[in-house]
């Protein structure tokens, strides 16, 4: 049986491509959501929304997330010693809005637990990686962060909030 037919690739005009084209692809890769915490040395708290969330390795327990090289909690990240990667529930698309919104009190009103290194656990994700800062890399105008899990949980049964193309989705069963 012949594959159906498919569309042909979008292919930018002339040579190269900008800066928007490039976010456009991206943006057709499915991933899910998390928020990022860590506490400050002053003893407030950050967290954010990213994306930018992969495992490394198995043994030992590495994860990696990257953070622009500009971001306002750069600081905060790149000194302290743990962060934990909370990997959000399909329910929790407000949560992910909210933590990706300037100049605001990001945890008013949000439920959460002290993890590794005095980190934010919040209630209700899909999972946790509770980590140790293992190591930076600068690439571009980001910098990727390499964790060390020291735990890790899950919540059995929960369904992961996704985002594809600049829209936040829930786990569809094929």
């Amino acid at each position: 049986m012949p594959a159906p037919p498919t569309s042909p690739l979008l292919v930018p005009p002339g040579p190269g491509f900008d800066s928007q084209q490039f976010r456009s692809a991206l943006g057709m890769f499915a991933t899910g959501v998390t928020i990022v915490t860590a506490r400050a040395p002053d003893g407030s708290l950050v967290g954010l929304t990213a994306n930018s969330f992969n495992s490394v390795s198995l043994s030992p327990p590495l994860v990696l997330w990257s953070l622009a090289q500009k971001a306002g909690s750069m600081p905060v990240f790149s000194r302290g010693s743990h962060y934990a990667i909370n990997i959000l529930a399909a329910d929790q698309k407000e949560l992910s809005q909210r933590f990706a919104t300037r100049d605001i009190d990001r945890f008013a009103g949000v439920a959460w637990r002290e993890g590794a290194g005095g980190a934010p656990v919040l209630d209700g994700v899909a999972a946790v990686f509770e980590c140790a800062n293992r190591s930076q890399y600068e690439e571009g105008d980001h910098v990727i962060f390499v964790g060390e899990v020291e735990s890790c949980s899950w919540r059995e049964g929960a369904q992961p909030l996704i985002f594809h193309g600049g829209r936040y989705y829930t786990e569809l069963p094929l």
